[in-house]
């Protein structure tokens, strides 16, 4: 009991009390004196503060003397609750709860990566910790209000980490202890395993006994946090109607319902929850869940991953040599971002030089890492192949990792284990070479290393047998994977269209043949080319195609002939580039592409964020190769640039490769783009007699943007049939220019202004309407005040 007292001691309860209260304690208090004879001395009763009241009880008795006297008074105050609380708190079930988890989580990750996991959970609470989680669920002094935190992040790049180290933090004592008496985690891959479930008893899932004292926890719902990871792992409708869900603790319903309810506020909304999922999960219930706030995780930090190398090679200089490597490669420096990718590329890439092999040509592309990486865990030591017994243990994870792709499972059964070929007797090897993970010891289902590993195996499936080889009905043919990959209709799928890519180049058939004793199909190549024709003249296939799905599978494959090939099926190409690696992926592709007629793309900040000199000449050289599209293709009638925002040297690389070209654009769509470039090339670009059609919504115009796009307008040269300037800022004096526009112009016949704030500025355009000259058919104007 003195455990409790010390940790939480009279003096929290007191200050419960509100300014009455507390007076009238004291005034029972002095009662309590005179009657029974009591040593504490009234006077000093009277004078004193919370903390001094607590402090003078706990002086002159004993704590269990003292806690008597205190709840004797609470039931004159009708105080029951605090009694209540305090004998809770006594009877440990929340302290209990806390060991439990700190042991747990002391022991829970793969058995292979437990050092360097647990240093990444276990390392030392910060300052900067304490700061990140507690702006994470801000509150006041006196008073927690619910909180729905959001953190977002592409699949495994550390969220689930971030989650158990703010649960350790807690259960070592360091964190949130006057906020939460419980925090519950609920990994939606794990417990839609269930099917029906209560909340009841999915909390009693995560206590330590047979049974969690359920009324207890429930009794101070403002007390409990519940974590929700991988929202994206279950099946949601959160569009359906409120009638569907429910507010009941302890009634059984289908899981998607009750995390719904939890969700949506139903059950304990006095509760405070964080959940994590993907962006595109995000972006389909942003609008849904009434969420106070969302974080963006990004994985490790350069310094991490550093250190990540360090702890594995233990000699600085060596872990340094060896980043080196991988901060070539911007595209594996990216995927090191993830805690689990990063401890498996550097253990790689060790084993590979103490082997007294070249690290340099496995850091080639992210393939190459990851078959050798996983190859080296079925061969022993000293072996050059595996036994037929591990060739059979992975063949039969590659058929699990494919049913699961497919399925959108990444938590298994025993059962599902088995129908796939991986033998009961399997198990204890594959979680001590760490290809699987027991996601609870109380149950068996186990989980892939790492999402990316699950989908690496699933590739590798495809070069073992057909689809028609598979147990399960829901595995797919690959022009069907290919196409759903390309058209990015399964979000989940991060890496698997590339990995099919890239197990095609030589040496990873070579490494294929090698380790399964036998040479691998070699159709799938012939079905790729197949591909190709059918995306040929596929207007409507093309336009589903995300650009830089494509590009990183040709990058990945690394063969020059059906890069050339492939580029040269397409018309029309739409891609986003978000960062460094996409810049150098898309550059790659695009310069051998010479059929283009459609190109609508988007490199968001990429081009104007503040870099080194030398950092920005490489991207600008990545950029030039980029751009050398619109020399290299002849025919592109319609470009669309959105979201973009280009530095100067950005937009003079841009601007010199179409100087140098004669346009045959007919369609220029500039969106949500800023123009950090000189005013006067932008509009001198767009300066041809072809151009019919020029959008520009969304992107603001200032007055002078203004004035030189009505010049370029009314030059006789000028062809625009129609102009888009909607949701661009204008102001009423910028009608003034585009009524010349209109009494000019030979060609302008459709005009869109909506969403701005025109005012008075529309009385211009209506003189300019009846002059003689003017040949507008359509003039959109709605909500133009």
């Amino acid at each position: 009991m003195a455990s409790f007292f010390s940790d939480f001691g009279i003096m929290w309860y007191l200050k419960e009390l509100n300014k009455r209260e507390f007076v009238k304690f004291k005034e029972f208090l002095k009662q309590e004196i005179l009657q029974f004879g009591l040593t504490i001395s009234c006077t000093e009763v009277k004078r004193a503060t919370r903390e001094g009241l607590a402090n003078l009880l706990l002086k002159h008795y004993e704590e269990k003397q003292a806690w008597n006297i205190t709840f004797n008074i609470f039931q004159k105050l009708n105080r029951t609750d605090l009694i209540e609380r305090a004998k809770r708190e006594i009877a440990g079930h929340p302290k209990l709860y806390q060991a439990h988890l700190k042991t747990k989580l002391t022991h829970d990750s793969s058995r292979v990566f437990t050092t360097i996991i647990q240093d990444l959970l276990k390392e030392n609470f910060t300052q900067n910790d304490r700061a990140y989680f507690e702006n994470l669920l801000p509150s006041n002094r006196t008073v927690m209000r619910p909180q729905v935190v959001v953190i977002k992040g592409m699949a495994g790049i550390g969220k689930t980490l971030i989650l158990k180290k703010l649960m350790f933090a807690w259960s070592k004592g360091l964190l949130f202890q006057n906020n939460f008496s419980y925090i519950f985690y609920f990994c939606c891959q794990d417990v839609k395993q269930l099917k029906t479930a209560s909340l009841a008893e999915l909390i009693s899932r995560e206590w330590p006994g047979s049974s969690a004292p359920i009324e207890e926890i429930l009794s101070e719902p403002e007390k409990l946090l519940f974590l929700i990871d991988s929202l994206e792992g279950m099946e949601w409708d959160l569009s359906e109607c409120e009638s569907k869900l429910c507010a009941n603790c302890i009634e059984m319903q289908p899981v998607n319902v009750v995390l719904s309810s939890l969700l949506m506020r139903k059950i304990l909304p006095e509760s405070s929850l964080i959940i994590s999922t993907t962006p595109e999960t995000f972006e389909k219930m942003e609008n849904r869940i009434k969420y106070t706030s969302v974080r963006t995780v990004t994985g490790l930090n350069e310094s991490d991953i550093i250190s990540c190398f360090y702890n594995l090679f233990q000699d600085m200089n060596r872990a340094l040599e060896v980043f080196s490597l991988v901060r070539k490669n911007e595209q594996l420096f990216n995927i090191c971002q993830a805690p689990i990718v990063c401890c498996m590329i550097a253990k790689c890439l060790k084993n590979e030089i103490e082997k007294g092999k070249d690290p340099i040509s496995l850091c080639r592309h992210i393939t190459s890492l990851y078959t050798t990486y996983i190859f080296n865990l079925f061969i022993p030591q000293n072996a050059q192949y595996p036994s037929k017994k591990s060739q059979d243990q992975m063949q039969g994870l590659c058929f699990l990792a494919a049913e699961g792709m497919w399925t959108n499972t990444f938590v298994f059964s025993e059962e599902s284990l088995r129908r796939n070929g991986v033998m009961d007797s399997d198990i204890p090897t594959l979680l001590d070479i760490g290809m699987l993970v027991k996601i609870r010891e109380s149950e068996s289902s186990y989980i892939f290393l790492h999402p990316s590993v699950q989908e690496v195996c699933a590739a590798i499936f495809y070069f073992l047998k057909s689809h028609e080889d598979h147990p399960s009905q829901y595995v797919k043919c690959i022009d069907i994977l290919i196409f759903m990959f390309l058209k990015k209709i399964k979000t989940e799928w991060i890496f698997l269209g590339c990995f099919i890519f890239g197990l095609l180049h030589e040496l990873e058939q070579k490494k294929l043949d090698a380790f399964f004793g036998h040479q691998l199909s070699q159709e799938i190549k012939h079905q790729f080319y197949q591909c190709l024709e059918t995306i040929r003249g596929n207007e409507e296939l093309q336009e589903q195609i995300d650009g830089m799905k494509l590009f990183y599978c040709l990058f990945e494959m690394e063969d020059e002939a059906f890069l050339i090939q492939a580029m040269n099926c397409i018309e029309q190409i739409n891609f986003v580039a978000k960062d460094y690696s996409d810049i150098i992926v898309a550059a790659y592709c695009l310069k051998h592409c010479s059929t283009l007629k459609k190109v609508s793309f988007s490199t968001q900040n990429i081009l104007n964020e503040e870099q080194e000199y030398s950092s920005m000449e490489k991207l600008l050289t990545y950029w030039n190769q980029m751009c050398s599209i619109f020399i290299s293709n002849k025919d592109i009638q319609e470009l669309q640039i959105k979201q973009t925002c280009l530095s100067d040297p950005a937009f003079s690389v841009f601007y010199n490769h179409w100087k140098h070209r004669t346009c045959t654009i007919k369609i220029l769509k500039a969106n949500m783009v800023s123009f950090l470039c000189e005013k006067h090339l932008f509009f001198e670009f767009i300066q041809n007699h072809n151009l019919q059609y020029l959008d520009f919504s969304f992107t603001c115009l200032s007055h002078i943007n203004v004035e030189l796009l009505c010049d370029v307008l009314n030059q006789a040269e000028c062809n625009v049939e129609k102009l888009v300037v909607e949701h661009c800022n204008l102001s009423p004096d910028d009608c003034q220019n585009f009524a010349f526009v209109l009494m000019n112009s030979k060609t302008l016949k459709i005009l869109n202004l909506a969403c701005n704030n025109l005012d008075k500025g529309i009385y211009s355009l209506c003189k300019a309407l009846c002059h003689p000259n003017c040949i507008l058919e359509n003039l959109v104007r709605d909500s133009c005040n």
